[in-house]
């Protein structure tokens, strides 16, 4: 059995949606990226179903088909229109390993695994993003209060004072000259 996947990863990853708070598969792209038919893969979960509770697979709903149908395209019209469609969740995913026997079975399981893992480190390293961005937002802010209220105290010392001061040194009195001396030369 060869190490590469002959599903690349960015396919798997773009078939994955978020639907009831949880990353799933449908059952047409995993028949896809199994290369069987949609049928055959809901015949096999059918005669097996014991093996997939409601937290490893669900049907969706008419209203959840439509919203995909329209929102992504993930859905065909016409696909799916007798039976609802069945979307799995990682360990459901896991489980079709057991339910489908053929090489390629094993491999794009392999393949799907790393997907959500990689899914998975990529959503901890946007939220420890996320969380320093809050950090420093806030760190802003505080400094945002600071400067404001620094901006408040040079305000209030460029505003003039409510009662005239007293003139504190010398001055010159109008109609007067100022009075100046003579030096004497040779001294």
């Amino acid at each position: 059995m060869s190490e590469e996947s002959p599903v690349p990863v960015n396919r798997i990853e773009s078939a994955i949606f978020l639907l009831r708070g949880q990353r799933v598969l449908l059952d047409a792209d995993l028949a896809a990226l199994y290369g069987v038919e949609t049928k055959a893969l809901k015949r096999a979960v059918k005669r097996n179903i014991a093996r997939f509770p409601s937290d490893f697979m669900f049907a969706l709903s008419p209203e959840e088909a439509r919203i995909l149908r329209r929102q992504s395209g993930a859905l065909r019209h016409g696909e799916h229109a007798k039976y609802a469609p069945y979307a799995f969740t990682e360990q459901g995913v896991a489980m079709l390993s057991s339910v489908l026997h053929s090489e390629r079975a094993i491999v794009v399981n392999i393949a799907i695994m790393r997907a959500f893992v990689l899914l998975r480190e990529t959503l901890a390293a946007h939220k420890d993003l996320s969380q320093k961005l809050a950090e420093l937002e806030q760190r802003i802010t505080s400094h945002d209060d600071r400067i404001q209220t620094l901006f408040d105290a040079i305000r209030q010392l460029m505003r003039p004072p409510a009662e005239p001061r007293k003139q504190i040194g010398f001055g010159v009195r109008e109609g007067r000259a100022p009075y100046m001396t003579k030096r004497k030369r040779g001294n």
